[in-house]
């Protein structure tokens, strides 16, 4: 059975910084991708990190320059660290996996249960 456990959410200040990480175990088939994906209250989940088998990472756009992502070749854990955070940054993170480094959540069929992020004015 495949399991996909985030930890390290939290209460930060605006302008801190937290880092997230993900493990994923019993998971056979490789290689395969991991990604983080946010959800705020009231709004659609939103791509924020992947990473695929080689470590290869792809950001999201508003992210870009403040999250960073990363994964040892093969491995089945993954970082995200986050800086300069913003209010907006403010909602329930989860870890995903599946078979390639995608934006979409359609492509990852693993998830876990979320850690919460929310950062104060």
């Amino acid at each position: 059975q495949v399991q996909v456990v985030e930890s390290g959410g939290g209460l930060v200040e605006a302008g801190g910084s937290l880092r997230l990480s993900c493990i994923v175990s019993g998971r056979t088939s490789t290689p395969y991708a991991m990604a983080w994906f946010r959800q705020a209250p009231g709004k659609e989940r939103e791509f924020v990190a992947a990473a695929g088998w080689s470590g290869l990472s792809t950001i999201g756009d508003s992210m870009k320059g403040r999250f960073t992502i990363s994964r040892a070749y093969g491995k089945n854990t993954n970082f995200l660290q986050m800086n300069n955070l913003e209010s907006e940054d403010t909602a329930v993170y989860y870890c995903a996996t599946g078979n390639h480094m995608a934006k979409v959540a359609g492509a990852y069929n693993y998830w876990g249960q979320g850690t919460q992020v929310t950062v104060s004015l």
